[in-house]
């Protein structure tokens, strides 16, 4: 399913701002995030549209709010698009993401951010570090935490050798600084399960 596929199904429910399909390593799954000019438009997409099965794909898709409306204001949408073994995505759209540049809410309250001072970014863009995750943790859920807050490039979560389970830790890299610090004052202290993640700018004392 292609951009214009998620765009053309999501589109008669109401003004869509941008969007986004996202590739998840090693799966058949995708991840697309819609974002509506109203709430009230993103609710109808989510009630028509939750459980259904496009033309083509072998499961039905998953659509709701990619994060608790209470926590980030904003109208945006996750589907997780199921699609056969067979069929392949062209890669992550990075090269459109990068142009999505919006903010869920206001920078106002970067204060709340404890000290956190603005690291050097690299060329690949800003590295946010996430610690305090279950060891059942997977590159899914950083994609569908981070996705809705900006344009994301990579996302790492560090496993055991031995165990191939998370350590407990994982890092995300963002395009956008304005995004990136917008995400760590939104999910520092959120509770993935029960965790309580700690999520700062990677610093250069770091895991790389």
């Amino acid at each position: 399913m292609t951009q214009k596929d998620v765009e053309d199904m999501f589109s008669r429910y109401g003004h869509i701002i941008n969007s986004r399909v996202l590739l998840l390593l090693s799966s058949s799954r995708g991840v697309a995030f819609i974002r509506f000019d109203k709430r009230a438009e993103a609710e109808e997409a989510v009630k028509n549209l939750n459980g259904q099965k496009p033309p083509g794909a072998s499961e039905p898709i998953t659509v709701k709010f990619a994060a608790n409306p209470n926590q980030v204001k904003n109208t945006q949408l996750l589907s997780q698009l199921y699609h056969n073994q067979s069929r392949r995505f062209g890669g992550p759209l990075h090269h459109q993401a990068q142009r999505f540049r919006f903010s869920p809410m206001g920078v106002d309250h970067m204060s709340s951010m404890g000290g956190v001072s603005v690291p050097g970014n690299s060329t690949s863009g800003w590295c946010i570090f996430i610690y305090n995750l279950g060891q059942d943790a997977d590159e899914s859920i950083l994609w569908q935490m981070f996705g809705p807050f900006g344009a994301v490039t990579n996302v790492k979560v560090i496993r055991d050798f031995n165990t191939n389970k998370c350590k407990g830790f994982g890092f995300v890299t963002m395009t956008n600084y304005e995004e990136a610090a917008m995400a760590i004052a939104s999910l520092n202290g959120y509770r993935l399960g029960d965790k309580i993640l700690q999520v700062s700018f990677k610093t250069s004392k770091g895991h790389k």
